[in-house]
Formats: C-alpha cells, structure tokens, sequence
C-alpha cells in the first residue's frame, strides 16, 4: 500500500510525463510546421531560416525525449492530429494567398505564441526537476526570440 507522500510524488510524476509529452508533440508540429513553410516560400533567406528553426525545433525534441526516458517514461513519436489539420489550412492560406511570405510570417508567429503559452503553463503548473526545469526555460527563451526574430521579419515585408 502506498502512503499518501508516495501516492502524490507518482501523481506529481505522471503529470510531469504528460506535460512533457506534450511539449514534446507540440514541438513535433512546430518542426513540421517550419518544414511545410519552407515549401512554401520563395524567398531563399526566409527558407534558410525556416530551415534553421525546423532543425532547433528537432534538438528540443530530441532534448525532451531524453528526459521523458530519464524518467521511464516512453515518449511520442509523433505531433498532433490538429497541427496535421493546421498545417493542411497553411497549404490552402499559401495557395490562396500565392505563397505569400507574410502569411507564412503570420502563422509562425501564431504557431510560436501557442507554444509560449504551452512552456509557460508548465513552467508555472508543475515543479519539474531541476535538470527538467532547466532544459524548458531555455528552449522556452529560445522560442521567445524566434518569435521576436519572426515579428520583425514580417514589419520588415510591410
């Protein structure tokens, strides 16, 4: 039988794992996200960059799993049914808008304040073990600056 301290830390765990799985699927979605802009812009400077977001957005997957496995737990293996239905409606957006780049600015921005949102409510909801804590607060702050990187880009097109 487990006593309550041990009822609340595997509470406290699952919890955990399943903030993480997310974190990781949102990331999964990002990466393709990036992927599927990069198809559908011109603009060889913005593709080099969507590129270089595509690949971080991998090193946090790769960094989350390492850490959902540290904790046995076994980590998705891919993103979300809505990020496929989301990514569809970027397909059709480019089409109707002729690939146009600022769009394609546009649902990055959106993309990454979702995922801000997603670090956030992790960060504040849960005490995550330091190692854990310290790999989300800096890919939290990288995401921050991606998505101030992208906002200026797109002032840039006005």
């Amino acid at each position: 039988m487990k006593t309550t301290l041990e009822g609340a830390k595997e509470e406290n765990h699952d919890e955990i794992v399943e903030s993480l799985q997310n974190l990781l699927e949102k990331n999964y979605d990002a990466e393709k996200g990036f992927k599927k802009a990069i198809e559908n812009t011109k603009n060889h400077s913005l593709k080099n960059y969507l590129k270089h977001q595509a690949v971080k957005r991998n090193r946090f997957v790769t960094e989350i799993d390492f850490e959902l496995r540290s904790l046995d737990a076994k980590p998705k293996e891919s993103g979300s049914v809505t990020a496929s239905i989301h990514r569809a409606w970027i397909d059709l957006k480019s089409t109707i808008a002729g690939n146009d780049d600022e769009a394609i600015l546009e649902e990055c921005i959106r993309g990454d304040k979702a995922s801000v949102e997603e670090y956030e409510d992790v960060l504040e909801k849960h005490k995550l073990p330091t190692k854990i804590q310290q790999v989300v607060t800096e890919q939290l702050e990288d995401i921050h600056k991606t998505l101030n990187e992208v906002k200026r880009m797109e002032d840039l097109k006005e």
